[in-house]
């Protein structure tokens, strides 16, 4: 397959390296790294596997067209999502080929991790699972009285690692009322002793992500494991209900099975409870070097799991203006289960 990628990510994936102005060319046999005068150092530097050119500065795409037409192809594949008009205008309008659509064809092709990719993927898992103890020892010792922006500071520095690491994506840091919206922003509500916690985080270790989302009770003893105990018999409720649908999840999750099974495993769990229109969203995704990769764990997915498949399993009911709840780990899907790397 002949084709073009202009997405970071995807790029890395071909080669090694990625810079914020790049293309990609497949072309035969033959692969293409081209990029500014910039990043060209680090590009021969680092990759082995592409001829590194430069593009030019008046005509970026004046290189890969000449690369294009002296391969002599009649068709290219290139993903839309990738492009802007203006982009796609200024390198398809001058060359007399085929170009043929296909959305997401690079996650298509790394959909299965390498055992390699797994090994990252579990570091990665690691040190974010290390990130939410640091934090949840911080609430317990300073977090009381503090604001949701300022714990989402602190949240963001911990991941961090203090400039050591880079965040998968910003952090959640919810409380109470605020944690019934799934993608909450830190606002000035101020945690209280016995409030409700919502941390969904995550690090990249060697640009691959990881995704993980606990719920806890503030108090001298809060931590972010899935025992979690509430005060409030509502909460434990609530929270029982998510941790017995997410357990049910990822029992279904192994090679083999429809994505839409393991959606509908845990989503009969809220179900039967009673809180079926509170589970909004997708049970899960799949991570990589994108947090959000394939497959799609939901109802409406044509998915169908293998192995070293990796993606997350995350229900939640979300009840409006009161409190939300959800339990989140990153897994990888094997022949007999589901391996859970948190």
């Amino acid at each position: 397959m002949n084709y073009i990628l202009k997405d970071e990510n995807a790029v890395y994936h071909e080669c090694g390296f990625s810079c914020d102005n790049e293309v990609f060319l497949k072309l035969g046999s033959e692969s293409f790294f081209l990029t500014d005068a910039r990043y060209a150092t680090e590009a021969k530097e680092f990759i082995k596997s592409a001829q590194v050119f430069l593009l030019d500065r008046r005509d970026p795409f004046k290189a890969v067209r000449a690369l294009i037409r002296k391969s002599g192809i009649k068709s290219l594949v290139y993903n839309p999502l990738e492009w802007s008009v203006q982009e796609f205008e200024g390198l398809s309008t001058r060359l007399q080929i085929n170009f043929k659509k296909s959305i997401n064809f690079s996650q298509k092709k790394r959909i299965i991790k390498s055992e390699d990719e797994l090994l990252v993927l579990r570091k990665a898992a690691k040190l974010g699972a290390e990130a939410f103890d640091e934090f949840a020892k911080y609430v317990r010792i300073e977090g009381l009285g503090q604001s949701e922006k300022r714990l989402f500071n602190k949240a963001e520095n911990i991941f961090k690692n203090y400039g050591e690491l880079e965040l998968s994506f910003a952090p959640i840091v919810a409380l109470n009322e605020n944690a019934a919206k799934p993608h909450a922003l830190p606002s000035t509500l101020v945690l209280e002793k016995d409030m409700l916690v919502l941390l969904d985080a995550g690090v990249k270790y060697k640009r691959y992500c990881s995704d993980r989302t606990r719920t806890a009770n503030a108090d001298d003893k809060m931590v972010f494991q899935k025992d979690a105990k509430f005060k409030d018999a509502k909460k434990q409720k609530v929270y029982d209900t998510v941790l017995r649908a997410q357990e049910a999840s990822i029992k279904k999750a192994k090679a083999g099975v429809r994505a839409s099974e393991i959606d509908r495993a845990g989503r009969e769990v809220i179900e039967k409870a009673g809180y079926g229109k509170y589970f909004i969203h997708s049970t899960g995704h799949g991570v990589g070097l994108d947090i959000h990769e394939l497959p799609i764990i939901g109802a409406r997915s044509k998915d169908v799991i293998e192995e070293n498949m990796v993606f997350t399993i995350e229900p939640g009911i979300y009840l409006p203006n009161v409190f939300g709840v959800r339990i989140e780990d990153t897994v990888i899907a094997k022949a007999n289960g589901a391996e859970v790397i948190g």
